[in-house]
């Protein structure tokens, strides 16, 4: 990943679109980064992942009420690394 200036980003900004399509490139103002500059393609992958992560946030969350509606107060519900890769494949 590059990095330019917001300036630099401003007086090429051609260029920086262009690259982004290769690449996402990172833009600072002041030494601190301030935003990224991605093409099409990058951002909708992102946004794919973000809708599929609420998806699985909101099953775990459902499923969490269900085993706590299943169980006793004295009981708690353990969730363990088989029980975590099975839920991952079945978001799949």
């Amino acid at each position: 990943m590059i990095t330019v200036t917001s300036v630099e980003a401003q007086n090429r900004f051609g260029e920086l679109i262009d690259r982004s399509q290769r690449e996402p490139v990172e833009v600072t103002r002041r030494r601190r980064t301030v935003a990224y500059v991605v093409s099409s393609h990058d951002m909708q992958e992102l946004v794919e992942l973000r809708r599929r992560r609420d998806e699985a946030t909101r099953w775990y969350s459902r499923y969490r009420r269900k085993v706590t509606e299943q169980t006793d107060d004295s009981e708690s519900p353990t969730l363990t690394d088989s029980g975590v890769n099975r839920l991952v494949h079945e978001l799949r």
